[in-house]
């Protein structure tokens, strides 16, 4: 059996969504790539998580041909092989519908930044695409999707770029959250934490509908604790081995 590491940890990944409360029967989904072999490992389209074993997940290329598995990969592959492909430095990707985060991607609406528990994670609002066309929707509407998350990250249609690492997430127009990360696990926490600051904000803007977005000073510093050559928070790798 084919990358048997990366099996285990995309279906902890998995099972990390169910844990945290982001799925709905056998909705969302986790996939890992192997970028030295070119290979992606994803669960398969609607099992149940609680049937789901690390030989239950399918090995595709990068392109979504199937090389290993006896079960349909999830109906959100070309999605996930796509952000693969373009977002060069991201190891695996998460799609839920978890309540908040999809509420937000309904309305059409960012995920503002109003505080330092969104800054820890994400270096700025969460973004949603643009509107996919009828066309789109009609044609491959999978790939589509992915094809609108990297449109917004790549700043088309005169919106400013976004770093895929600084901002580990995007709101899918109409839809729900796309997620990912460095492995497996940080995307699924990234996920977990995407919902948190969701739910937050939501009820922020209930309770004062003209909030700001948190200063970029205060932003910059929460963010910068925790990510970079100069993070100050946690231990460094090698105490962390100890």
């Amino acid at each position: 059996m084919r990358l048997t590491q990366l099996r285990e940890e995309v279906l902890e990944a998995n099972l990390e969504l169910v844990r945290g409360g982001l799925v709905l029967y056998t909705f969302g989904n986790a996939s890992g790539v192997d970028r030295e072999q070119g290979l992606v490992v994803i669960k398969p389209s609607g099992v149940d998580y609680d049937k789901l074993k690390p030989e239950h997940m399918v090995v595709t290329d990068l392109e979504g041909n199937i090389i290993e598995g006896n079960l349909r990969p999830s109906s959100d592959l070309d999605t996930h092989t796509l952000l693969y492909r373009e977002f060069g430095e991201i190891g695996a990707v998460v799609h839920t519908h978890s309540e908040f985060a999809t509420s937000f991607a309904q309305a059409g609406l960012p995920i503002t930044a109003f505080g330092t528990t969104h800054a820890d994670y994400f270096h700025g609002p969460v973004p949603v695409t643009a509107p996919l066309s009828d066309e789109a929707i009609e044609g491959q509407y999978v790939r589509e999707t992915g094809a609108a998350i990297v449109a917004r990250f790549r700043g088309e249609e005169d919106r400013a770029a976004i770093d895929p690492l600084a901002v580990p997430a995007c709101l899918v127009y109409g839809h729900a959250p796309f997620v990912w990360g460095r492995t497996p696990h940080e995307a699924a926490h990234n996920a977990v934490v995407l919902e948190t600051i969701a739910r937050m904000a939501y009820r922020t803007l209930l309770l004062e509908a003209n909030m700001q977005q948190v200063s970029q000073t205060l932003l910059d510093r929460h963010y910068f604790r925790k990510h970079g050559a100069k993070a100050t928070y946690g231990q460094s790798r090698k105490e962390q081995d100890l």
